[in-house]
């Protein structure tokens, strides 16, 4: 699996739904380079069971990354109906209304190629045909892109493993710390916390503390 960490985020023009309805063509991460910093998280597929809680989880939070102006965007394989018809679909009823951000879709699934996060690969047979080997569909990458559209933290998850919506918000406040007063975050570091000199003198200090 490839390490995307320090290297520009794959860019990519596709089908999207937003504001929990509304469709839009050529929806690309392009737009956010200079503005915000992005949350862009991969889920395996629509009307499942873990992927409902991760997604209600984060728009549970998204005042959260509101107030860090972070983009939160999520991907699948699925189609924009398929995305729209789950977006209007009542919680009680294993839909997500009254998710907001958008929802990405991958159907020729070259987006999670490009993050390296589909779940199985093309290859062929014996008799030369091109055949999908694993699960076509996208593992739960997370991808913590930077306003110069740099990828500077990731994680991906294996298919039944839901993630932490802190953690992730905990990466963005670290990120935005270095970002800000150009100390490194130590282990455990949450928003609030003392930061820490990349220096053998500034971690003495810290450890001494």
């Amino acid at each position: 699996m490839s390490v995307l960490v320090g290297k520009k985020a794959p860019l990519f023009e596709t089908d999207a739904v937003v504001n929990g309805g509304e469709f839009v063509e050529k929806f690309s991460l392009e737009q956010f380079i200079g503005k915000k910093h992005v949350i862009f998280f991969f889920y395996p597929l629509d009307f499942t069971f873990v992927c409902p809680t991760e997604i209600i989880a984060f728009q549970d939070k998204i005042e959260e990354f509101n107030k860090r102006n972070v983009a939160v965007i999520g991907c699948s394989i699925d189609s924009k109906f398929s995305h729209w018809a789950w977006l209007n679909t009542e919680k009680n009823q294993g839909g997500i209304k009254g998710v907001k951000f958008p929802l990405v879709s991958d159907l020729s699934k070259t987006i999670a190629e490009n993050y390296d996060v589909l779940a199985g690969e093309y290859d062929y047979n014996e008799e030369g045909e091109l055949e999908f080997e694993g699960d076509a569909v996208a593992y739960r990458g997370l991808f913590l892109i930077d306003k110069q559209g740099v990828v500077r933290h990731q994680v991906v998850n294996d298919l039944p493993l839901g993630r932490s919506v802190d953690e992730a918000l905990r990466m963005v406040d670290a990120l935005q710390f270095f970002e800000d007063n150009g100390e490194v975050c130590p282990a455990d570091w949450h928003k609030g916390d003392e930061g820490m000199k990349a220096t053998a003198e500034g971690v003495a200090n810290y450890l001494s503390k």
